[in-house]
């Protein structure tokens, strides 16, 4: 009986959702163990908008987003190429790259990513900045079990890490839904002011589990 009540307990817990307002994960370690994953019931999407902030000194490529499916390993993949300097979001293994970004390193940077399924546009914000728009793929949803984590690259569902594709660094403030989100709100997320929280993946209310060596720790922030 004591045994059952334990694991009733593990799992409720497991399944509360968590406020991380004011925290990020700090990924101190090049491993290809480490990485946090995030739980969502959603299974079909027609569009999605992805928002994070990241911070990094890596010089080399690092995925900082990924969301895997048993059809394709980079279904929504927000991914920066360093030897081309670009950030590339990937959809249903399609790619498209956005060159000429400010991407500093030790630097808070905001990053957004939409795509609209219906007419398979693609679009990059940079600190609200946006990007043109670019087709990559149009006409069918991301669909099936998804995975999704940061702290590592899928080059399969659920794994096939690369140690040089891993992130070091820290990650706050990460946002999906399952929507384009408007201009005006990805500037709001930007600027930090009200914004209408994620409906996928809401940083405020997030159910989210830890693997390996990644911390949760209060945001850095710069003091005048």
């Amino acid at each position: 009986m004591k045994v059952l009540l334990l694991l009733l307990m593990i799992t409720a817990c497991a399944a509360l959702t968590q406020d991380l307002s004011g925290k990020m994960f700090t990924f101190p370690l090049e491993t290809n163990r480490a990485y946090v994953k995030f739980n969502t019931s959603r299974r079909d999407f027609d569009a999605i908008t992805v928002c994070l902030r990241s911070f990094t000194d890596l010089k080399r490529d690092h995925g900082l987003f990924s969301l895997s499916t048993p059809n394709n390993a980079n279904d929504f993949l927000i991914f920066w190429d360093n030897t081309n300097k670009e950030m590339e979001p990937h959809i249903k293994n399609k790619k498209v790259e956005y060159g000429g970004r400010d991407y500093k390193p030790n630097t808070w940077h905001s990053i957004c990513t939409t795509w609209d399924g219906t007419t398979g546009l693609t679009q990059l914000w940079f600190n609200g900045q946006p990007s043109i728009r670019k087709f990559t793929i149009s006409g069918s949803n991301i669909g099936g079990p998804v995975n999704i984590i940061v702290g590592q690259e899928q080059d399969s569902h659920g794994g096939g890490f690369d140690l040089k594709q891993s992130f070091v660094g820290m990650m706050s403030d990460v946002h999906m839904w399952d929507y384009v989100l408007s201009a005006c709100e990805i500037q709001n997320y930007v600027d930090e002011r009200n914004f209408t929280p994620g409906n996928v993946l809401n940083w405020r209310a997030l159910d989210y589990q830890i693997i390996d060596k990644v911390l949760l720790e209060n945001k850095v922030t710069v003091c005048y």
